[in-house]
């Protein structure tokens, strides 16, 4: 029976690995401990075969309880595989230098976790029989030399029926080479006879045994224990660990070299494998982040000592998270897979290819030429990447189409170390984003101060958050035959200090990056809320469109918080128009759909916003209770400019129509658009045609000027400027 400890904090995380450790084996007895103290007390009566135990305990680190366990007797021996939820590399330092064999990051695969738990079993099990034999022997070693001056040949008798029974091979040599004995297990090892005279050794081997013998005489100390490869008698090259030590007469004289070599080809394949599985990615097989830094840092030391230019190209698919969210994560899996594959059909033998994580990879490219040449050369390898996406990728009968950003960075010209050259080749595949992805582009230094501006507006972003610094502005929506107002969407501007007004189209995209998406839609949900309750006491109601993104689902009970928020301004649900994306509903259907029905009942409307830029199309809004659905601004612009532009407005309006949804169009900026529009039965328009986006104040001065008028609105030059 063999004995594997779980010590957690977490009743979960016990459940988890007793299971996972159950499953090594039929033999296997798993005792779990939420705590370190009564898993010392335990360990310290009965020693088990693995321990398995979290970094972050409330008595005690991971790192501390390892210590603990290595102090015990026989507490060398036991694997011991140290877990955590924290990325920091100092816990992982701390625990594999307090003694721990492993070093694990939540979550993990089970099957990895399971595999990695099985081989430090096995290695565990032969450690303790090499421990045990080789104590056994030197006790042995120990009574016989005791013994030696009054029963010599005796104790040489009962030394050879020991060495002879032990799995390792055993021989002493004398001063002059020659063997004095050799045990059985190195006699049918190295010349597959059960019995000999001389040691087995051949060749450079036997000469190199020699000469490691004849430093022992000379020092008349003990080798340090070493690894060496040695042919057996099938001619399979197995591993060692090989020691030599002097054996001394009764006048303390050194007549003779003790050899052992224990066998530990296994747990050489063992190391073997979780090296592999520490340096390899598990779903494509290739390079991690960690082998590609090595493998960086290896290119940055030979190009710097042979004077040569290497490539780094940073490498992420275009709208991977789309895909994998309309198609599913195991598809997005597959296609990571089949990416991976493609780019090693693409790439030269000299290439060196890598996986980063998520779906970014990239690219080790050795370089011929210098200066303008080698730039050359790079831009003809990421043509080549760019270019191999063109071909659709077959998928669980699904044909899928993406794209791929490259930005590459040169050796040493746009960095001469490790994180230059990664943090440049990151900004050079931003920037190939930002041009429009499907692109390939260079680094050039003012990229550093693009990603320095940008890292200056999240510091002030923040800042605006705490100091109220958000504003929100407010474009009407009008009815489309009478151009009466109907409501009106929030949109919200940023009063950046000593900068004026800056639009969402260049603060959102960091409010993204920063975490800060969550702050800003609570933010523009009270204050919407707040808005609307002042028109309506003012005697002005008016319904205010809010947008809500995914982030807040997933992050928030939706119908609380907007319940909430409506009753904290004194608003009338009704006057509330809440704005969602086809995303939130193909993240969260059904969950959406749960509180879509608790707002309604409440009086609040909903609307699809950007209709037709998503995955989801009818397929989702079908299955909802919405009110509204909002044709994206490109269908308007489409409508007379592209072949078949008017027919999908018309589809369009007429499902829609069909679901019972009233039908609002975004972006019209022409009377042309307005017409057809009006023609083809839209309930709603909104626009430049119409009016710009209006801070309260004009868009008060808008309403009770037009707002009930049946002439049409007035057109943008006639209306007050706003900031």
């Amino acid at each position: 029976m063999r004995f594997v400890v779980i010590v957690d904090d977490r009743a979960t995380n016990r459940s988890i690995f007793s299971k996972l450790a159950g499953s090594l084996g039929e033999d296997i007895e798993v005792e779990a401990f939420a705590a370190p103290d009564p898993a010392l007390k335990w360990i310290g009566a009965k020693i088990p075969d693995l321990i398995i135990t979290d970094y972050k305990m409330p008595q005690m680190t991971g790192a501390a309880f390892t210590q603990q366990i290595r102090a015990l007797p026989n507490g060398m021996d036991v694997p011991i595989i140290v877990i955590t939820a924290y990325d920091d590399r100092a816990f992982r330092l701390e625990a594999l230098e307090a003694g721990a064999t492993d070093f694990v990051q939540t979550p993990i695969d089970h099957q990895e976790f399971v595999t990695r738990a099985r081989n430090l079993l096995k290695i565990g099990t032969r450690q303790k029989l090499i421990r045990s034999r080789a104590y056994a022997l030197a006790k042995e070693l120990q009574d016989v030399e005791q013994e030696r001056q009054e029963l010599l040949r005796d104790s040489r008798d009962r030394l050879a029926q020991v060495i002879d029974t032990v799995p390792a091979m055993i021989s002493a040599s004398d001063r002059r080479g020659d063997c004095i004995f050799v045990n059985a297990y190195q006699t049918t090892t190295l010349s597959g006879e059960a019995e000999g005279g001389s040691t087995g050794f051949q060749g450079e081997h036997a000469q190199r045994s020699r000469q490691l013998d004849a430093r022992v005489f000379a020092t008349e100390m003990p080798l340090p224990a070493f690894e060496e490869e040695i042919a057996d008698a099938s001619g399979m090259t197995r591993v060692f660990l090989t020691t030599k030590t002097p054996l001394k007469s009764a006048f303390n004289l050194v007549t003779s070299v003790l050899t052992t070599s224990l066998d530990i080809t296994e747990r050489k394949r063992a190391e073997r494998h979780l090296h592999h599985v520490a340096h390899h990615d598990s779903l494509t097989g290739l390079p991690n982040r960690m082998q590609v830094h090595l493998r960086l840092e290896d290119a940055i030391d030979a190009s710097a000592a042979e004077d040569r230019e290497f490539a780094l190209h940073f490498l992420d698919l275009d709208r991977f998270k789309s895909i994998s969210d309309a198609f599913g994560h195991y598809n997005g899996d597959v296609l990571l897979s089949k990416v991976a594959e493609r780019l090693a059909i693409v790439l030269g033998p000299q290439d060196s290819l890598g996986r980063l994580g998520g779906d970014e990879f990239a690219v080790i490219q050795p370089l011929l030429g210098l200066g303008v040449e080698a730039e050359t050369e790079a831009r003809i390898l990421a043509e080549k990447i760019r270019r191999s996406f063109d071909a659709a990728f077959e998928i669980d009968g699904r044909t899928i189409h993406t794209t791929c950003s490259l930005g590459i960075t040169l050796f040493p010209r746009d960095g001469a170390t490790l994180d230059a050259l990664l943090q440049n080749a990151d900004l050079a595949m931003y920037r190939a984003k930002d041009q429009g992805r499907n692109t390939i582009c260079l680094f050039e230094p003012d990229m550093q101060s693009a990603i320095r501006d940008a890292a200056q507006l999240e510091i002030d972003l923040r800042a605006g958050l705490l100091n109220q610094e958000l504003v929100l502005h407010y474009q009407p929506q009008l009815d489309a035959e009478t151009r009466r107002i109907t409501g009106a969407e929030a949109l919200v501007r940023w009063h950046r200090p000593g900068r004026g007004i800056v639009y969402p189209d260049e603060f959102l995209p960091i409010a993204e990056e920063a975490g800060l998406m969550n702050a800003i839609n609570l933010w523009v949900l009270d204050a919407g809320c707040r808005q609307a309750a002042s028109w309506e006491r003012q005697g002005m109601p008016v319904r205010v469109g809010i947008n809500l993104s995914a982030s807040v689902f997933r992050h928030h009970d939706v119908a609380k918080l907007v319940t909430a928020a409506v009753l904290r301004a004194g608003v009338s649900p009704h006057l509330i128009d809440l704005e969602l994306t086809e995303t939130t509903f193909l993240e969260n259907h059904e969950q959406a759909r749960t509180q879509i029905i608790a707002l309604q009942k409440l009086g609040i409307s909903f609307s699809v916003d950007d209709f037709g830029t998503g995955y989801a199309s009818f397929t989702y809004v079908e299955t909802l209770p919405l009110n509204r659905l909002k044709i994206d601004q490109g269908f308007i612009q489409n409508m007379s400019s592209r072949p078949g532009g008017s027919a999908v407005i018309r589809a369009i309006i007429s499902l829609s129509k069909g679901l019972g949804l009233r039908v609002v169009a975004e972006g019209v900026e022409t009377e042309a658009q307005l017409a057809e529009l009006r023609a083809e039965g839209c309930d709603e328009v909104q626009g430049y045609l119409l009016s710009r986006p209006l801070d309260a104040a004009a868009f008060e001065d808008f309403v009770a000027a037009y707002g009930t008028a049946s002439a049409p609105a007035p057109s943008v030059e006639d209306q007050p400027e706003t900031a």
